[in-house]
């Protein structure tokens, strides 16, 4: 099976600015996953024409089973916090997980919040600046693999240095409660070294994914734990669309 991570930046491209939502689903049918991670995902928001991307994709690459975890609600500059499985009826944006194989069953697990603003540095800026961070959370999916289930985590964790690790630390502490075998996956603002280390986890794809021209950090990752293996090399995708590449892993599962 082909497993694929993407944050997507909403559709939009960086090369004229705008989302079309053509060339998005265009973009997702070509990778080809048979179970595909999204990231910065629009729902009912104007800047992507008002389109459920989820939706968009799912049809793009006939996946029948979908879903999305809102992480805020309203519209950029006006955004608000849902908790857990009190998915927000309007305007939304978070992650989605979409598999062409059957899910026999869904989980939405909310990560720890920093509630102070944080000093982050930006490239190019010489101070930092106070920032905060949005909710986060992940998707589970037990997916019914080729050669049996598989145990899907999707997230996209905090931008803030020493944060996405306490975040990525409790979410593998919570992924060791799931059956295995199991991947990890997502944009986890994290390098490989960081990744393996605060997870405990194998390393699927080690690969640079960002910027998209000329990437030079692994920030998207596919992590496994259990008798699962990546069967070649993984790929890291430019798809014409988001600042990330979509990272894309051919698994083995014996």
């Amino acid at each position: 099976m082909r497993i694929a991570t993407f944050n997507i930046l909403h559709g939009r491209s960086l090369d004229d600015g705008h989302v079309d939502l053509d060339r998005f689903a265009q973009a997702v049918r070509g990778l080809d996953a048979d179970v595909l991670a999204l990231q910065e995902v629009d729902r009912d928001q104007p800047r992507s024409h008002g389109a459920d991307l989820t939706h968009v994709a799912a049809d793009a690459m006939g996946a029948p089973e979908h879903r999305f975890a809102a992480v805020l609600h309203g519209e950029p500059g006006l955004w608000s916090a849902p908790t857990g499985d009190q998915q927000p009826r309007s305007a939304a944006y978070g992650i989605s997980l979409l598999s062409r194989l059957p899910v026999l069953g869904w989980q939405v697990l909310d990560l720890p919040l920093r509630r102070r603003r944080a000093p982050v540095r930006w490239p190019g800026n010489r101070w930092p600046t106070l920032v905060r961070d949005e909710p986060r959370a992940a998707l589970v999916a037990t997916v019914q693999a080729p050669h049996g289930d598989l145990t899907v985590v999707a997230t996209h964790l905090s931008f803030i240095p020493g944060h996405n690790l306490r975040q990525l630390t409790y979410l593998a502490g919570r992924a060791r409660e799931l059956p295995r075998p199991l991947v990890l996956v997502g944009d986890l603002n994290l390098d490989a070294e960081q990744a393996t280390r605060a997870s405990g986890f194998t390393s699927l794809a080690t690969v640079p994914t960002y910027p998209v021209a000329r990437p030079t950090k692994q920030l998207d990752h596919v992590l496994a734990y259990g008798d699962v293996r990546a069967s070649g090399l993984a790929r890291s995708i430019d798809t014409g669309i988001s600042d990330h590449r979509a990272l894309v892993v051919d698994l083995h599962t014996p």
